[in-house]
């Protein structure tokens, strides 16, 4: 088992823990919403999208994020996933990254999709 993220208590006292599955989705909704210079001992970790949510919508501007979004989970990430599909939106006040992966682990197929609230 591994440690939730966030972290928390569970109702049993102890630290909440969570399966591989929900594990590895932590954690890439950890590397999408951090920005590059967040982390002390890792200044590089992270994607920075949410930079560019008030950057005018282009063709341009899709392609980049969607290269910025397969470079960092392939280097951070790229030993628990392959990378299938990844979409980014700006709509309204919330920035939506809808992603297509595979767990090398077990094979399994998810499709997620991470929402975070743009102030």
């Amino acid at each position: 088992m591994n440690i939730n993220f966030p972290y928390r208590i569970a109702a049993d006292g102890r630290t909440a823990t969570t399966n591989d599955a929900d594990h590895v989705r932590d954690m890439i909704e950890m590397l999408l919403f951090t920005n590059p210079g967040e982390r002390v001992m890792r200044p590089d970790f992270g994607t920075g999208l949410l930079q560019y949510v008030f950057a005018s919508n282009s063709p341009e501007l899709a392609a980049t994020l969607q290269v910025t979004l397969q470079a960092s989970l392939t280097r951070w990430l790229g030993d628990l996933i392959d990378l299938k599909e990844a979409a980014v939106e700006s709509i309204d006040a919330e920035l939506r990254v809808t992603l297509s992966y595979v767990l090398r682990s077990t094979g399994a197929e998810h499709q997620e999709t991470f929402t975070r609230p743009v102030s």
